[in-house]
This record gives C-alpha cells, sequence and structure tokens, in this order.
C-alpha cells in the first residue's frame, strides 16, 4: 500500500452535524438526566418542581449563513430568531437574550451597533430582551445567540411523544425559506438579496406557546420539512406518512414542476415553521387556538406504527427524500 494510501485511509473522520449529536448523546449524562434528550431543539433545565428553564444557542457566520453585505441589522434579527425559533418549538415563553459577537480587527463600530439593534428588535417583540453577552476579535464575523425561556414542567413538548394515530401538523407554510430565496436566486433577483430573503426568518414562538398545550411532540423545520419529518419519527419510534397533496406550499414552490416540488421539500431547510404531532381529538381546538394567535396550521399527514418518513403522492408512497441542510457538507441532491 502506498503511504499515500494509507494517509488516507488513517485520516480522522470530518464532522457531521447528526454523527455528532449521537455521540454527544452516548458520551454525555445530560440527556439523560435531563428533562430533553441531547440532540432536540432547546435544553431545558429544572429550576424549581413544575417549573423548567429552555435555552437554545445557535452560531451564524459570514460566508456560511450570511454575506458580508447583508445589513447587520438583518444579521442581528435572524441570529436572535433562530435560537426563539427552537425555544418556540418546546411551547416556552421567551425571557431573554446573550449574543456573542467575533469580528475582524478593524470591523466599524456601527457594524455591532446595527446589529445590536436588530437583535434587540426581534427579540422584544416576543418580551425577550437583549441582556448581555460577548464581542471578541476574530477572523470572519460570526454572531452566537442564545435565548431563554421558561416553560411549565408539563408544559414542554420534546420530539419523542408522537403516537400511533397522532395527526402531523404544520404551521405556515413549506417552502418559504431557502426553496424561496433559491428562487429569487435563479430566477435573476442579485445574490445579495436572496440572501438577505433566507434571514426573514419568522419565529412561531406564539403558535408554540398555543400548539404544546395539545401536542405530543413537536421540532422547528429549520433543516427542511423532510428532515424534520424523520427527525420526529427517529425520536419517537413512530412512522410518518406526509401526504404531498396536503401540503401548505409557498407560492414560489407551488409554481414549479412535481419533481421540483419534491425537491424543494427535501432539500432546502430555512422554514422555521413547526411540525408537530397532536391527537386527532385535540385538532380542532389546536387549529383554532393556532389562528387565535394570528397563524396558520395545515394538517398534512398522520402518525403510524413502525419506523421511517415517507411522502405520498400521486405517484403512491415513497420514502421520504433524503435531503436538509447539512452544515459541514452540501446539501444532499
Amino acid at each position: 500500500m502506498s503511504a499515500a494510501r494509507g494517509r488516507t485511509r488513517d485520516a480522522p473522520a470530518p464532522i457531521e452535524e447528526r454523527a455528532f449529536h449521537g455521540w454527544l448523546a452516548r458520551r454525555l449524562p445530560g440527556g439523560r438526566i435531563g428533562p430533553l434528550p441531547l440532540g432536540d431543539d432547546a435544553a431545558a433545565v429544572r429550576l424549581r418542581p413544575g417549573a423548567l428553564a429552555v435555552v437554545s444557542t445557535d452560531a451564524l457566520v459570514e460566508g456560511t449563513h450570511f454575506l458580508r453585505s447583508t445589513p447587520p441589522r438583518r444579521v442581528g434579527r435572524a441570529a436572535t430568531a433562530v435560537s426563539l425559533s427552537d425555544v418556540a418549538a418546546k411551547g416556552a415563553r421567551p425571557l431573554a437574550v446573550f449574543l456573542a459577537i467575533v469580528v475582524p480587527r478593524g470591523t466599524p463600530r456601527s457594524w455591532a451597533q446595527e446589529l445590536v439593534l436588530g437583535a434587540e428588535a426581534e427579540g422584544s417583540a416576543f418580551g425577550a430582551h437583549l441582556l448581555g453577552g460577548d464581542t471578541k476579535p476574530g477572523p470572519v464575523r460570526s454572531v452566537v445567540s442564545t435565548v431563554l425561556g421558561e416553560a411549565p414542567a408539563r408544559g414542554l413538548v420534546g420530539r419523542t411523544g408522537a403516537v400511533e394515530g397522532d395527526a402531523l401538523v404544520t404551521t405556515g407554510v413549506v417552502g418559504q425559506g431557502g426553496a424561496a430565496a433559491l428562487g429569487l436566486h435563479r430566477s435573476g433577483v442579485d445574490r445579495a438579496r436572496a440572501a438577505v430573503r433566507l434571514l426573514k426568518v419568522r419565529p412561531r414562538v406564539r403558535e408554540g406557546h398555543a400548539l404544546a398545550r395539545h401536542a405530543h411532540a413537536m421540532l422547528d423545520t429549520s433543516d427542511g420539512l423532510a428532515e424534520g419529518a424523520r427527525l420526529l419519527a427517529e425520536a419517537s419510534r413512530v412512522r410518518l406518512v406526509v401526504d404531498e397533496r396536503a401540503l401548505p406550499l409557498a407560492p414560489l414552490v407551488r409554481a414549479i414542476t412535481p419533481v421540483g416540488r419534491r425537491r424543494a421539500i427535501a432539500f432546502y431547510g430555512g422554514d422555521y415553521e413547526l411540525l408537530a404531532a397532536v391527537p386527532p381529538a385535540r385538532l380542532v381546538a389546536a387549529a383554532r387556538e393556532v389562528r387565535d394567535v394570528g397563524g396558520r396550521l395545515s394538517r398534512i399527514g398522520t402518525v403510524q406504527r413502525g419506523r421511517g418518513a415517507f411522502l405520498v403522492g400521486a405517484r403512491g408512497e415513497r420514502p421520504m427524500p433524503r435531503g436538509g441542510w447539512r452544515p459541514f457538507g452540501r446539501p444532499r441532491g
């Protein structure tokens, strides 16, 4: 065997997000002793009898999540919104926002100021003000957001509770995030505008609080509907069947071919909607309460006995296309 071939064989395996989450769950006790398993949208800590702190941390990095030309206020709003979305997916009420800002030396002070104003505007819209954080020099602009929330112990909704017979529902529309941004990019709109469109995150905080009173399981679709369905099925050890014809598609996605729609469902994240398993008897009440807070709830499938996630359409039932956002590699497909 050549030396080059030997080095290839012995090279360390690159990081892959889902595999890393699995290693964390096996290695660390937190996922076994805490109210939520490691790898869920957020973490939870018992504060006192009947009350939980719910915490989510996310990072946005220049060149991966936003362009240098992206308005900093938009970056600040998005950084806060993605963490708010994770807290919302547990049915928690956000309380506070914290930011860690990393920028190269020489970055204009106004960039950081605008970033902070955007973060404060997003958090305060849901009653969570920016209370602190950190600032450090680094090679590229990066923002790490942390949102602290609170939930009653009986109201916390994880990913593991879906049961046979539940209805599968989603808030909002499918494809308004990455798929819509890609559509703008390919339609001739400049890259910067398409990138800003991708950062228009709408955290479903009010809808999450309303759904938590009814849902057996819930997560957000930041990585796309297909990936969300697979994660929910895996965590709850059930079989999810999504009806392609029932999906509330965004206009840009609805206008493309059926094959293109399936690709949009599979390969592009950024929707930040809530995907939940709700008992049929609670479906009418859940839809009414989501509507009362200004949201929209659509039934898109069912929870069955078995394993895996499947998509049923005009050509019958098939495994859910594999895709989703992969932060350490290219999207599948």
